[in-house]
């Protein structure tokens, strides 16, 4: 099963991969999607995303174990046929397709809002438009160019996390006085919890949007020139980083900020890092974050189109999606599979051209579902995974999961319940709206194919 997806060239390093996941990781989710998630909870977002840390160390860990042992592009989807059934294989990888295809869209959106900050009489589906075509080209490159252009990619708003957080904790400290920023802001207005404990779990499905995409280092192990040392390594850094970044982008944000003054989820029209600069009147910083951000949201597009090749090239290449879409070109590209991977950035232009004020939050949503779904059964198969991976007899992993099987059942539960919260977040409904009626109708595919395919064997 495995040998099927040959034909990829392993050309990644762990430093390209660990970059790669990171520009995945960290895009609108964050740069966006955190005004959302702090008008939710309020300064207990700081919490929010410190369980969102954890989680995301717990699904890397069970990842690792599984990708050492099966490192394939097809990744947890070849891992969820191989140990639970070909229908969860099916199932998982088409909606991860599917979710990083409005994904793809949603921070096509983004960027678009990015660059309407100085252009706003542009409309938004232009701009959507020609970031596709940039993308598009980028990833019709062969991997080791396209793993480098990511790393210096994602390097720009590493580095503009890193100088934000430096920034803020300059004015935090009073070297530099600012009038309004203060650490007492973390408690003031309502307190650290002003929509209490609930306000922070609310907060949850926004926080663990913006950790979706710790996940691609997996994917990438079906590229990766030695999968059994980079994947453990590029997971292990990449998570410690995200840790270091998030946790200290809000701390600095709720502190500079008070959190009542960052927009609403109905008034999505710029990043709130940008809005820290615009209240402390640095205009040439505010142009300049801006960019950063937009970058950010270009990376996190490239990433996932990435992503979304791979994943439909091993959908071809496993007979569930047509053959040609698992053809590769000199370069090892599968061209064909990159081509159709582009269908969000077409959703995403209809959406942003017919309700341009909350295109952002419904894609988000969507979005949201698949990403939250393929999560849940990670944890799942890592379940069936080690139980199998031991009956069998195999030699031990040099990468294993820690307290199997509470921590891998503690992660599944904690995802289940922020996937089911969404349904009393404002804006989040189509979550599960969207959600679950995708995976009726794509398992109706999968049994009416497979029934198909059993009549003409017969």
């Amino acid at each position: 099963m495995l040998a099927r997806e040959a034909g990829l060239a392993r050309q990644l390093s762990s430093r390209q991969m660990a970059m790669i996941a990171i520009g995945g990781a960290i895009g609108t989710g964050l740069f966006l999607g955190s005004a959302l998630a702090v008008r939710t909870a309020g300064p207990a977002v700081v919490f929010s995303y410190v369980l969102g840390a954890a989680i995301a160390l717990l699904l890397a860990k069970a990842l690792s174990e599984m990708a050492v042992a099966h490192p394939t592009a097809g990744s947890f989807g070849v891992y969820a046929e191989l140990y639970i059934s070909p229908w969860a294989g099916f199932v998982l990888r088409y909606t991860y397709w599917a979710a990083q295809c409005i994904a793809i869209g949603g921070e096509a959106t983004a960027a678009a809002i990015y660059f309407r900050w100085w252009f706003p009489r542009v409309p938004e589906w232009l701009g959507i438009v020609v970031a596709a075509l940039v993308l598009v080209s980028a990833n019709a490159l062969g991997v080791g160019s396209f793993g480098e252009l990511e790393y210096w990619f994602a390097m720009v708003k590493v580095a503009a996390i890193v100088l934000f957080i430096v920034f803020g904790a300059v004015l935090l400290s009073g070297v530099v006085r600012e009038p309004g920023v203060t650490l007492r802001n973390f408690s003031a207005h309502g307190g650290v919890f002003p929509h209490g404990i609930g306000g922070m779990w609310l907060a949850m499905g926004f926080v663990i949007f913006s950790y979706i995409g710790t996940e691609v280092v997996a994917v990438t192990a079906g590229e990766a020139r030695d999968p059994q040392t980079a994947v453990p390594r590029a997971l292990r850094s990449m998570v410690a980083r995200l840790v270091l970044f998030y946790v200290g982008a809000m701390v600095v944000l709720v502190c500079v900020v008070p959190w009542n003054r960052i927009q609403s989820s109905s008034d999505v029209r710029a990043s709130p890092f940008v809005r820290v600069f615009e209240l402390l009147h640095v205009p040439a910083a505010t142009n300049l974050m801006n960019f950063v951000v937009l970058t950010a949201a270009l990376s996190s597009m490239n990433c996932d189109l990435y992503v979304n090749t791979r994943v439909m090239f091993s959908l071809a290449r496993g007979g569930y999606a047509p053959r040609r879409l698992g053809a590769v070109t000199k370069r090892g590209t599968p061209m064909a599979a990159l081509l159709i991977s582009t269908l969000g950035l077409v959703a995403a232009t209809i959406v942003a051209a017919v309700a341009p004020s909350t295109a952002y939050v419904y894609l988000l949503g969507v979005a949201l579902f698949g990403g939250l779904f393929v999560w849940i059964m990670i944890f799942m198969t890592h379940l069936f995974f080690r139980r199998a991976w031991v009956r069998g007899g195999n030699a031990p992993l040099p990468v294993r999961m820690p307290g199997y099987p509470w921590l891998t059942l503690l992660g599944l539960v904690l995802l289940t319940g922020i996937l089911v919260s969404t349904w009393w977040v404002p804006g989040m409904r189509p979550t599960l709206i969207a959600g679950l009626p995708w995976l009726g109708l794509i398992s109706a595919v999968y049994f009416f194919r497979r029934s198909r395919t059993a009549r003409q064997a017969r």
